[in-house]
């Protein structure tokens, strides 16, 4: 007890001195006649640090060289990132191959076989009237003239067939687009900017995912096809946010969603739109020449008048049966792209027979009606067809010409649903030469609906075609899902 006092004591004292140094000189420091207090010296201190770190270089080489052979040691020790991920066992890569054109019937692997998996809605791949407009205009045209529409690529054709296109739709203008799947990954980002706000259907296929982010936009997603879900997204980006009001916001969806064969209720979503003062951007890629009265889309279909859309896109290759897309609107949003949107004006124009064949195919449904009727039809019949199926059923609407068939009880793995759904397919390829396909996804789409089998229905197909496939899927699906009912 004697022994410890005295080092408290000593303690002490040399606490008393070092708070004194800090506290006493600093506070009554003076530089050049100006009284400096104790914080400022130590504020000082800290700025000197910082730009001390700043103006560090942060790799120093070193003093001595590597010598050869110290190089050749960790060139031999670096191992480079795979460019790709390996490829899983048993992964299937070789797909079927085509060797005529993709009708109702074609040719796989050198059999003839039954043909849902092209979107030919129409039955318009090897029309004799479209093909005579291609010949036509590859022997005054050639086959294009290689550059973009901006510089030397814009032919007579191409304004016959925005005009067309604009006529046949009911709205002011419209602009062609050279590939398909870029129009809608092109228009988006032409309009929607860093800032701007995007409300989107979760289940939007990979071009529309693609041009959400392209646009650097703030997107916010709501439930697949669910009203209520966009209403209340809607009202909490809008409730008291006068930032929302002052910028630009845009509802997309697309009309027959690719990814479930469900119908978008345009009706509920242009009242919204209003509600709220949203633009709509609709991609009817699907929809396009199959729904309405006379396959005029979504917007007839639902009664809804075409200018409250905004903006509407659409591919070429499904109705149509050529290639392409196009943009419909108003002359300012029509405009707007021809120096704004990057697959026009970067893309060599749209080669004028496919042009040309797309002007051919919309006479085609003005003149012939009836083929809407026989694509409804084949919708019908195949819903019947499989409303039974084993392990399988029918998720889409019931006009949507994709026929989408999921699994009734999932096994909790998506991959493993995948190999059973391809396992279906192959089956039903190899043993009653009828072609489908799954809707099996790139690792970059970002959309999480259940996969499934996807079937095209077009207005070729004969009632024996559905009846091939539905008998079919029935015998298979019944032999693959057995242990999964």
């Amino acid at each position: 007890m004697d022994m410890a006092l005295p080092v408290v004591n000593a303690t002490a004292a040399v606490l008393a001195r070092v708070s004194a140094a800090f506290n006493a000189p600093f506070a009554r420091a003076v530089v050049f006649g100006v009284h400096i207090d104790g914080h400022l010296v130590v504020e000082g201190l800290l700025i000197a640090v910082i730009v001390f770190q700043l103006t560090r270089k942060s790799y120093k080489p070193p003093k001595k060289p590597l010598t050869e052979k110290e190089i050749d040691e960790l060139c031999d020790e670096w191992e480079p990132e795979l460019l790709c991920p390996p490829i899983k066992d048993g992964a299937r890569i070789d797909t079927p191959m085509l060797e005529s054109a993709a009708g109702p019937h074609t040719i796989v692997d050198g059999k003839e076989v039954v043909n849902f998996a092209s979107a030919n809605y129409l039955g318009l791949i090897g029309n004799e009237k479209i093909i005579d407009s291609c010949v036509g205009s590859l022997e005054k045209y050639g086959v294009g003239s290689c550059g973009p529409r901006g510089f030397y690529g814009t032919i007579d054709v191409h304004l016959d067939c925005e005009a067309k296109i604009a006529k046949f739709l009911g709205t002011p203008d419209s602009i062609l687009y050279s590939y398909g799947i870029s129009t809608i990954f092109s228009v988006i980002p032409a309009f929607c900017k860093k800032g701007d706000i995007i409300v989107a259907d979760e289940g939007v296929h990979w071009a529309v995912q693609n041009g959400l982010h392209l646009s650097r936009s703030t997107v916010v997603y709501f439930k697949h096809n669910d009203m209520a879900s966009l209403a209340s997204t809607l009202e909490k980006l809008t409730r008291g946010n006068k930032r929302a009001e002052k910028i630009r916001r845009y509802i997309v969806v697309e009309s027959i969603y690719q990814n479930s064969g469900q119908i978008a209720p345009l009706d509920e979503i242009v009242r919204l739109k209003e509600k709220y003062r949203f633009r709509v951007i609709l991609e009817e890629s699907h929809s396009f020449g199959v729904l309405g009265k006379s396959g005029r889309g979504l917007a007839e279909h639902y009664g809804v008048p075409v200018e409250k859309i905004d903006i509407i896109t659409a591919g070429m290759g499904n109705a149509l049966a050529t290639d392409g897309g196009f943009c419909t609107g108003s002359v300012r949003v029509v405009d707007h792209q021809r120096l704004s949107s990057s697959g026009y004006v970067f893309s060599a124009s749209l080669p004028p027979y496919l042009a040309s064949a797309a002007v051919s195919a919309v006479n085609y449904l003005e003149e012939n009606p009836s083929v809407l009727a026989n694509l409804r039809s084949n919708i019908a019949l195949l819903h019947k067809g499989l409303s039974d199926t084993p392990g399988l059923e029918i998720s889409s609407h019931v006009l949507s010409p994709i026929v989408f068939l999921k699994l009734k009880k999932s096994t909790g793995s998506p991959t493993t649903d995948l190999d059973l759904l391809e396992t279906i397919a192959e089956r039903v390829l190899k043993e009653d030469s009828v072609f489908i396909v799954t809707s099996k996804k790139s690792n970059l789409d970002r959309c999480k609906l259940p996969i499934g089998i996807r079937l095209f229905v077009s207005a070729g197909h004969t009632e024996s075609d559905i009846s091939t496939l539905s008998s079919s899927l029935k015998r298979v699906s019944a032999s693959v899902l057995s242990d999964h009912f």
